[in-house]
């Protein structure tokens, strides 16, 4: 991997790697050399280990957001078969920061919908680096209605830092339009499975991230807001960016337990961006069992349990504590409290 593409924190893997590649070039290569090239290649093994298991929750962002991180259309490649692209949402034109198109997993036939970010700035500019506008999730929300229409289960892929903000975005309705496709994705009547290959940022990634299951890479990020965003509204500054990603709770140690996310597929060693063959494949996995498992579901069961599922999620509450707010006796694993700039206390209770 190009030293430009590394990660500030993965500086000593970055050192082990070197002196493996320039005693590699050593020839002839003697029994003291393999010798010390076997026991670099088990120093760097434990060394990326202990990074990726103690990452802190703003470096688990960077590497959600990793330029060389698989997104869709190298899982449309590396876990698809026969790919066939549908494009236009009927009303306006073509969002090129959602693909969408018919495909097969394991000779199943399913609609695949993801965002798009784009792998260099030309691209990244023309998918609008992954932020969707009205008209993506209109075509997002007819290619799902005609993967029901077919009996075709409908798999997700999330990866955006959030919907468009321009003028043109809100001027068609975005807000009105990300509340529609969550409403008509809870009672769609097929199974669908949501997963957040990178990035899962607020409105942008809810907007096709209704599910009858909710997955998201190990290293991969979902939040109601970006670090930036929060410290930007609660400290006004960028700078505490860091202590805004840990409260947020927004990697895969903490979501599970607290609902929003149902499984974790486990990243090859060192992120998905080192190996996203064995990535692709690990995902591969997980969606064919359980493409199997809601297949043999029937619908009004699987539409019950969506609804409920996305109802059950938590509440928010906004108070002082002497003001007798208080979280319900089976509210489960999180009560956090900030003070605001207006100095008025916010509690979440999940």
């Amino acid at each position: 991997m190009a030293n430009a593409d590394r990660l500030p924190f993965e500086q000593p893997i970055a050192e082990l790697e070197a002196r493996i590649e320039k005693l590699s070039r050593v020839s002839p290569h003697t029994s003291e050399t393999r010798a010390e090239l076997r026991r670099l290649r088990r120093d760097l093994t434990v060394t990326t280990k202990d990074i990726f298991a103690n990452l802190t929750a703003s470096q688990v962002v960077l590497v959600a957001r990793h330029l060389g991180r698989p997104m869709t259309t190298d899982y449309l490649d590396l876990v698809f078969d026969e790919f066939v692209e549908l494009h236009g949402d009927k009303t306006f034109g073509d969002d090129r920061a959602i693909r969408t198109g018919w495909a097969k997993l394991d000779g199943i036939k399913v609609m695949v919908v993801g965002h798009q970010r784009g792998k260099n700035l030309k691209e990244r500019d023309a998918c609008y680096f992954g932020c969707a506008h009205p008209e993506g999730y209109r075509k997002a929300m007819a290619k799902m209605a005609l993967a029901a229409k077919f009996g075709m289960p409908v798999i997700c892929l999330i990866d955006t830092p959030g919907a468009y903000p321009g003028i043109g975005a809100e001027e068609r309705g975005q807000a009105q339009v990300i509340a529609k496709s969550m409403f008509e994705m809870s009672r769609l009547r097929t199974p669908i499975i949501c997963v957040v290959i990178g990035e899962g940022g607020s409105g942008g990634a809810l907007g096709i991230g209704v599910g009858d299951r909710v997955a998201m890479l190990q290293h991969s990020c979902y939040s109601v807001i970006s670090p930036e965003g929060c410290a930007g509204i609660l400290w006004r500054s960028h700078e505490f960016k860091d202590k805004a990603a840990e409260i947020l709770k927004l990697t895969s140690n903490d979501l599970p337990a607290l609902g929003v996310v149902d499984d974790v597929i486990p990243e090859p060693l060192g992120g998905a961006h080192r190996n996203p063959t064995l990535a692709a494949s690990r995902l591969k996995i997980y969606l064919r069992n359980e493409l199997r498992r809601l297949t043999a579901m029937p619908v009004g069961d699987l539409i019950d349990a969506r609804y409920q599922r996305f109802r059950c999620l938590g509440r928010f509450l906004e108070g002082r504590p002497e003001d007798g707010v208080a979280a319900t006796t089976d509210s489960v694993a999180v009560e956090k409290s900030l003070k605001s700039p207006r100095g008025q206390r916010i509690s979440v209770h999940v």
